[in-house]
């Protein structure tokens, strides 16, 4: 299975899962790495270097892991924007401030892959809001969080 990590998730498998204190947490995590069971895209890694923390300088050194977007992935992220409801995941203030918005990205690299990879955020789909799950459930993209993701792939720490 191939899983397609959010900034979110990447975030807080840093922040809460320390190398010092899950030794066999990160051998898994970067043996998937190593093999591409999970990778992300440029735009997340975008989001990432605005970071100050071991995640920015993780991501330095994994770029491989961030892949630039292909002509099917951008002819989906336009087909999510021709949802108008879905047009609200573009938030004003980031546009007007230049900020990153990796989301349709994610969804995209996802649902680009054969066989259709999975989503992993750490968002929560909310009744009629624009949120990655949402989007995901509406094309029929699988989407989990950090926990699901780790009992996927049967993790036991």
């Amino acid at each position: 299975m191939i899983y397609v990590f959010d900034t979110s998730a990447f975030r807080d498998v840093f922040k809460s899962y320390y190398k010092e204190r899950f030794p066999s947490l990160w051998e898994k995590f970067d043996a998937m790495i190593l093999n591409g069971s999970i990778v992300s895209t440029r735009e997340v890694m975008k989001e990432i270097e605005e970071q100050t923390d071991d995640l920015k300088e993780w991501s330095e050194q994994n770029q491989d892991v961030f892949s630039i977007p292909t002509p099917k992935e951008a002819g989906f992220i336009r087909e999510i924007y021709n949802v108008k409801h879905f047009q609200a995941n573009i938030e004003q203030k980031k546009l007007l401030k230049g900020g990153k918005n990796a989301d349709p990205f994610v969804i995209a690299a996802a649902a680009g892959r054969d066989p259709i990879a999975s989503v992993v955020t750490l968002e929560k789909e909310k009744p009629g809001a624009a949120k990655i799950p949402n989007i995901c459930k509406h094309f029929k993209v699988p989407c989990i969080n950090l926990e699901q993701f780790m009992e996927a792939e049967d993790w036991r720490f």
